[in-house]
């Protein structure tokens, strides 16, 4: 079983952080880092999930209707007087550098399923290429359109279909969105195991996320590994390392 980090490690720090990815990267045997971008009002990638900035900064609001330098006043509790910012892509390629270069993988999930945020996929492409992680860099979205136009952008690229239900996966991917790779929900596994040996299926969960306590229970991979789950995206990867 693959291990991926779920916007880092976010069970212990604040998601789509510098810091959850620091602390991420710092990890053997990490298969790769899974995030999210959206674009500002004035078309930086930024890395957070959510359509809105409420959930996890001190600001209210969608992300598109921020600039960058509005976005980045906007603060991240990280426990005690600590505060993290809203990253851009590029702060994130800058951190891993070195870990990219050596093999691990990034996940990028273009958060444009709600909105579709015009040029998205043609300036992370660039953006990818230009930094020379074509190779290991997987795009992911629940938009099939998306998956199609970054197919045209980049034929060579690794692209992951998300969905809830596998057999949803598979449908897509059949009617010939480009990606080769599924990524359903966990409890989403609705096909049996010989259906799917053919793929790579990585799934995600949602689980506790900062500041939220452990629950202390712990997964079986083998059982996830028979129903045909051959990658897991984890909010605390650290636990299975």
């Amino acid at each position: 079983m693959k291990i991926w980090a779920h916007r880092g490690c976010s069970q212990m720090y604040p998601e789509n952080t510098l810091l959850s990815f620091e602390k991420a990267a710092a990890l053997s045997g990490l298969e790769g880092i899974e995030l999210d971008i959206q674009l500002t009002k004035d078309g930086e990638m930024v890395v957070i999930h959510d359509e809105r900035v409420d959930r996890t900064t001190d600001g209210c609001g969608f992300v598109r209707n921020f600039t960058l330098e509005e976005i980045k006043k906007l603060s991240i509790y990280a426990g005690g007087n600590e505060t993290q910012k809203i990253p851009t892509i590029e702060e994130v390629l800058d951190l891993l550098d070195d870990r990219l270069r050596a093999g691990m993988k990034l996940n990028i999930e273009l958060k444009n399923s709600s909105y579709p945020y015009p040029g998205m996929e043609e300036k992370i492409v660039e953006l990818v290429h230009k930094r020379g992680f074509e190779k290991v860099v997987v795009y992911s979205t629940f938009y099939a359109k998306s998956l199609e136009k970054l197919k045209g952008l980049d034929p060579e690229a690794e692209l992951g279909m998300l969905d809830g239900k596998v057999s949803d996966c598979l449908y897509k991917l059949q009617g010939g969105c480009g990606a080769k790779v599924m990524h359903p929900y966990w409890q989403g596994i609705d096909l049996p195991a010989e259906e799917l040996r053919e793929y790579t299926v990585r799934a995600w969960f949602s689980g506790h996320l900062y500041p939220e306590k452990p629950t202390g229970t712990k997964l079986d991979l083998h059982a996830l590994e028979v129903k045909g789950i051959t990658d897991v995206f984890l909010n605390e990867p650290e636990r299975y390392l």
